[in-house]
Order: structure tokens, then C-alpha cells, then sequence
């Protein structure tokens, strides 16, 4: 087996679908909602390319159809959802059709059906994603879907998980495969991150060892990668609360760590003794 990956949907045209299996990856945040929207109790899932087309849809099909999706990051007029993965919960979607259009990821989605076989991919499905692309017993073309036509580094990690995973896949037994996907998710991440502290002008701001960085970004991104493997998109929604709370708390400490430097830097020496007048 073979896997291609397409980093930018300017490279759709040359990726090869015919006879393959293609997944589509839009991380932020087509692909993530439709797992969630399947995790959900969906009936199906319907990519379209615009607006209208899902107008259309919506009013062929009646009331048990439910349009989600944005534009430019902001949510569509008259439509019931916009494409966050947690507007997608069962009382909304469950038993309904979705129909779903958004700047980015349906575009990779309607590329990838031309596939002899189609999925979708997220940092939420990974290793599902990774385990029925292998038992199709075809090559596998990866279609990130981008950020308005440039490359992403969230699509680009996922990528290259599905094709570890693939690997891992194929020879590990549960859990060692959702440990390898873990372990590699981390991994990915810290390398990533490492690589732009090699930089020197990054270097000198970040003020870390790129290493240690890359190493800790690693061993943090393990524990998120077994969580999202384990809870899905309530893992998701649980680290990114928890990354906010740190980032909040951080910020907080390091301001005031530094108003009480700076008050120690400047404030004038008095002497604890007044001094004798004559």
C-alpha cells in the first residue's frame, strides 16, 4: 500500500483517486464536526459546495434535513449550525440528515468521492480512520483540505499520523496501536514546534531550550492524544478547556511576576533607621 498526501488543495488536481482510498482532513474544523455529527447519531452526512446547493437540498428533503456550515469562519444565514464540533449533539442531529458547505473542508470532501472509496479524517478519528483506510487493501491519498488555499499544519500532522497509523496499524494489536497513534501525535507536534525554535530570532524570545521544548510539548501531547482517542470530541472540547484555564492562569503569574520584579528594580533604597537630626 501507497499512501499520497496532497498538502494543499492546489495539488488536488495531481493526486491520484482513481482505483484509491481517499480521506479528506479538515482539522479545523469541517472533518472534526462531521465526526462529531456521526458521533451524534446523524443519518448521513451530505457535503455540498455552497450555499444554494444546500438551500436546495434542505428544501427537497423537508424538515428532517439540517444545514450547517460557514463562511470565512463566520456562520450562514438561515442556517441552523455553523460548523463547530460542539453544535453537533444529538438532540440536534440525531436521526436528521446534515447538510454541511464550509470554506475549506467540503471542498476536500466532494475531491475525495471521487475516490473508489471516501472517508473523512480528524485528530478525533485517527485511528479509525487509519485502521479502514488499510482494510480497503488499496493506496490511500490524504487531500488536506488548507486554509484558504495555503498549507496547515493541523491538517499536514494529521496526514502524517493516518500514514503512521497505517503502519502502526497493520502490525500492533489494541491498545499498542492507540499507544504508537498517542506517542506519534506527540511526537509529530514536538518536532513541529521544535523546528521553529531552531530559528535563532525565535530562539532568543522563547528563551528555552528548543530540545526541552520539543520534548515537553511531546510528552503533553501523548496524554492529549490518548484522550482524544478515548473520548472523542468530548476529549477534544476537555483539553482545550484545560489548555485555555493553563494559558490563563500562565499569563496571569507571569504578569505578575513581572509587576513585582519591576517594583523591586526601581524601588529607591530607604533606610530603616530615620537619620539623627542636629
Amino acid at each position: 500500500m501507497r499512501v499520497h498526501v496532497a498538502l494543499t488543495p492546489a495539488e488536488f488536481a495531481d493526486a491520484p483517486l482513481a482505483g484509491c482510498v481517499a480521506l479528506a482532513v479538515d482539522v479545523l474544523r469541517a472533518t472534526t464536526a462531521s465526526v462529531a455529527a456521526c458521533d451524534a447519531g446523524c443519518r448521513r452526512l451530505v457535503p455540498v459546495p455552497d450555499a444554494e446547493a444546500a438551500e436546495t437540498m434542505a428544501a427537497r428533503d423537508g424538515s428532517d434535513t439540517v444545514l450547517a456550515g460557514e463562511r470565512g469562519g463566520e456562520a450562514l444565514a438561515g442556517f441552523h449550525l455553523g460548523n463547530s464540533p460542539a453544535e453537533f449533539t444529538a438532540d440536534r442531529v440525531g436521526g436528521r440528515t446534515v447538510v454541511l458547505t464550509t470554506t475549506n473542508g467540503t471542498a476536500a470532501m466532494l475531491t475525495a468521492a471521487r475516490a473508489a472509496a471516501a472517508g473523512l479524517a480528524a485528530l478525533t478519528n485517527v485511528a479509525v480512520a487509519a485502521r479502514w483506510a488499510l482494510e480497503q487493501s488499496r493506496d490511500v491519498t490524504v487531500l488536506c483540505a488548507g486554509d484558504s488555499g495555503a498549507f496547515s499544519l493541523e491538517d499536514t500532522v494529521c496526514a502524517g499520523l493516518l500514514a503512521i497509523g497505517a503502519a502502526v496499524v497493520a502490525w500492533a494489536t489494541p491498545p499498542w496501536d492507540l499507544l504508537g497513534l498517542a506517542a506519534a501525535h506527540g511526537a509529530a507536534w514536538g518536532i513541529a514546534w521544535g523546528g521553529q525554535l531552531w530559528a535563532p530570532e525565535r530562539r532568543g524570545r522563547q528563551g528555552t531550550s528548543p530540545l526541552h521544548a520539543a520534548a515537553g510539548y511531546a510528552l503533553l501531547t501523548v496524554l492529549f492524544g490518548l484522550l482524544v482517542e478515548r473520548a472523542g470530541s468530548h476529549g477534544v472540547v476537555a483539553v482545550h478547556v484545560f489548555l485555555g484555564l493553563a494559558a490563563v492562569s500562565a499569563w496571569m503569574f507571569s504578569l505578575a511576576a513581572g509587576l513585582w520584579t519591576r517594583g523591586l528594580a526601581t524601588r529607591e533604597h530607604v533606610p530603616a533607621v530615620a537619620p539623627r537630626r542636629e
